[in-house]
């Protein structure tokens, strides 16, 4: 069917949150047809691997050993960002390491000169997992605004929006521990271990994830990792993307007499090849919405699974690029033709995928029909003037 940017037909009320939102104006509905009018997408709203500002906002972590300066810092982010470019992961974290020890020396250096009741032997800090959103900050919870803005160091994902992270405070530092394809900043096992770290030294430790900590974000490893520990989380849940994207574009997730369930899928493979995780037979159920998390390269091998196990080749699908954020682009198409339609689009991650008759409920479902209806119809007036 049709490449849409996002529209701003399901836009929240104003919120008083303190967010730089100003970049955030969201444009008109637009409709494209055929892979030669799409639009190239602008710059993600996300942390890339090698984006500048992440190094922007790591700098600190790459001050050189015996020197202060922000120009030794700069320098040795843009060697980091050189190593990240070229994939060495162990070039990157060695530039890191003597900055991070430091900071973990001043920590455990203050709190022991503290008095008792302000820290000073109280025994560890904590760590709040922090559920971010889709990408949105005006769907951020008012709990997790409040502890982003109380932290003493954060570590965030890619899939942390710039807008989120500008509510961090002045005085926090923030470490990007994200994972892309090809390339993992940190091990899950390292971030492991720099939670714990600081936690131990009295640091109000905050760990940003992108949608629901508890929703494909390895939340679950980190909190049981940290309470085996002896350490306190506090889990801050987020909008999983799921539901923020479904109600940018008025999807119901379930719909009386149209979806009785819902059921989240990850499309990712284990072993990282282009095969989704085995989809079992009830997984094509006609009156379940599927929505597929991380499955844009694992959909060429999805959709046909899901066909052959028995879902209808009409049935109506969307694949949304960077979803509630100004960057939005989605495809929406009949199951059958979403592969095609989404490699025309040349649709990057993050994607999420949802693929249920409920698709069809949606405004912009209609718009883009008849838009293709539009189409057809001028295909034919040539001839009809003949």
């Amino acid at each position: 069917m049709a490449l849409a940017l996002r529209a701003p037909r399901f836009q929240p009320l104003p919120t008083p949150i303190p967010a730089s939102t100003a970049s955030t104006s969201r444009p008109s509905s637009y409709y494209y047809h055929g892979h030669a009018v799409v639009c190239a997408a602008a710059a993600s709203p996300f942390t890339e691997a090698t984006s500048s500002s992440r190094y922007r906002r790591d700098a600190w972590s790459y001050a050189a050993a015996d020197d202060e300066s922000s120009s030794s810092a700069a320098a040795a982010a843009a060697a980091a960002a050189s190593a990240a470019a070229s994939g060495r992961r162990a070039d990157e974290i060695a530039l890191q390491l003597p900055e991070l020890r430091r900071l973990l020396e001043a920590l455990r250096a203050s709190r022991g000169r503290a008095p008792e009741g302000d820290g000073g032997g109280g025994g560890p800090g904590r760590v709040a997992l922090v559920g971010t959103g889709p990408g949105d900050p005006e769907l951020l919870t008012l709990k997790a605004v409040r502890a982003i803005e109380a932290a003493d160091l954060v570590l965030y994902d890619r899939l942390v929006s710039n807008d989120v992270l500008d509510l961090v405070g002045d005085g926090a530092r923030l470490l990007y521990v994200g994972k892309t394809a090809g390339y993992h900043s940190r091990t899950q096992e390292e971030i492991h271990e720099l939670l714990l770290s600081f936690a131990e030294a009295g640091a109000n430790v905050v760990r940003l994830k992108g949608g629901d900590p508890l929703v494909f974000g390895r939340g679950g490893e980190e909190m049981d990792f940290l309470q085996q520990q002896g350490i306190r989380v506090e889990v801050i849940p987020g909008i999983t993307s799921a539901s923020g994207i479904a109600a940018e574009l008025g999807i119901p997730l379930t719909h009386r007499g149209v979806a009785t369930s819902v059921r989240f899928l990850t499309g990712h493979s284990r072993n990282g090849g282009t095969d989704p995780l085995y989809i079992a037979e009830n997984a094509a159920d006609p009156d379940t919405t599927l929505v597929v998390y991380m499955g844009l390269s694992t959909l060429p091998s999805l959709a046909p699974k899901l066909m052959k196990h028995g879902l209808p080749p009409d049935t109506p699908a969307v694949a949304v690029e960077r979803g509630t954020t100004p960057q939005q682009r989605m495809v929406f198409a009949m199951l059958k033709d979403l592969v095609s339609e989404v490699k025309s689009a040349d649709l990057v991650s993050p994607t999420l995928i949802i693929i249920g008759k409920v698709v069809a409920l949606s405004p912009l479902w209609i718009d883009s029909s008849k838009q293709d209806a539009l189409k057809v119809e001028n295909s034919y007036a040539p001839e009809a003037k003949r």
